[in-house]
């Protein structure tokens, strides 16, 4: 409905759904323990209703309490006259962090997802940066599925203490806290992954501070042969045979769309780029797919590297070639990573980067 389309007839709607979908559970929840504890024997995988029932619960109260904290912050902040300083964005971005921390330890928990990252050490010629002396960054990560932005975000927060902007599909805006919060802060929601998606980048980069990070998927898609073929004949069409020969190359990713990343650098030339491949969780595109993973006893293995903006080449001929070589780079580094996705019997570890590094080579 285009109604709907607005925020304030659709959080009239959204918001009072999840709260009330949190009170039935919270209610009956010895009905649903009973309901979930019986049908989970005759379902693959241990528990598999009982961990989903939890994880709602989990997710939904989570929702509901960043909801008022949200309202909190609006109150505070003037009944919003005040929501857009800096004082409130950044307690925003607090929010945000300790909500997502919240969620990724229920997953870790309940589904034994674990996630590995693993960064290049300082050369010795280039310190490492200090974190009372961080460096706007430029993220460029594989895409893989809709978990890959939320393991991202909570990274980019709790591991390299940036605040990341993000350009986002509109239809994330149904869920209430996402549609509420993430207005508040750095984030764009678009209809359309073409619709305006460079300008909304530059837009976002633009001001980068110190403290900021902008999230960019240069293959605008998940991955897939079928993909990676329309992809390929769509540059030859284009008389653009040389990047065509290199996409052909590239068994586990595909050709990067490099007009979000090339008006990013140019918006902010001041800020380190980082490259970033995951393998673990590209098997995980649609609700099915999650469905029968769980629980997933995942080993989600990320790896990370961060090239100084002085490094980075001065104009978009070469800025392509050099993002083509990365490319190269992070699918060789996925044709070895990527193995069996479900990883049986493992314990959960939780290891972060140390801290912001800049890459060697």
């Amino acid at each position: 409905m285009p109604l709907l389309r607005h925020p304030y007839p659709r959080r009239l709607l959204t918001v009072p759904a999840a709260g009330g979908l949190l009170v039935l559970l919270v209610t009956l929840l010895p009905l649903w323990v009973l309901a979930a504890a019986a049908i989970s024997p005759l379902l693959p995988g241990r528990m598999r209703a009982l961990r989903l029932l939890w994880f709602l619960i989990v997710y939904l109260a989570l929702e509901v309490a960043g909801l008022v904290l949200a309202l909190g912050l609006w109150v505070a902040s003037g009944l919003g006259y005040a929501l857009r300083t800096e004082r409130f964005r950044e307690a925003h971005y607090r929010v945000l962090a300790w909500l997502l921390a919240a969620l990724m330890f229920a997953a870790r928990r309940l589904f034994h997802l674990d996630l590995e990252v693993e960064a290049d050490p300082a050369p010795e010629d280039q310190p490492e940066v200090p974190h009372d002396d961080p460096r706007p960054m430029i993220v460029l990560a594989r895409h893989a599925g809709p978990l890959d932005s939320f393991l991202l975000v909570h990274e980019l927060q709790w591991a390299y203490r940036r605040r990341p902007r993000i350009v986002l599909k509109s239809t994330f805006q149904w869920d209430p806290l996402i549609d509420v919060l993430l207005h508040r802060l750095h984030t764009r929601f678009i209809s359309s992954a073409r619709e305006g998606m460079v300008a909304t980048i530059e837009e976002l980069a633009d001001d980068l501070g110190p403290e900021d990070a902008v999230m960019i998927f240069p293959e605008g898609a998940n991955f897939s042969r079928a993909r990676r073929e329309r992809m390929i004949a769509r540059l030859e069409a284009d008389g653009l045979d040389e990047r065509a020969q290199r996409a052909r190359r590239l068994r586990n990713l595909l050709p990067p769309r490099p007009g979000g990343a090339l008006a990013a650098i140019r918006a902010a030339p001041h800020a380190d780029v980082v490259f970033l491949a995951h393998a673990g969780i590209e098997h995980l595109y649609t609700v099915r797919d999650i469905w029968d993973a769980l629980p997933m006893d995942t080993s989600v293995r990320a790896r990370m590297w961060t090239v100084p903006a002085e490094e980075v080449p001065t104009d978009d001929e070469a800025r392509m070639d050099w993002l083509y070589d990365w490319w190269d780079r992070l699918d060789d580094w996925l044709e070895t990573a990527q193995g069996p996705a479900p990883v049986r019997g493992r314990r959960v570890r939780w290891r972060r980067a140390a801290g912001h590094r800049r890459a060697g080579g």
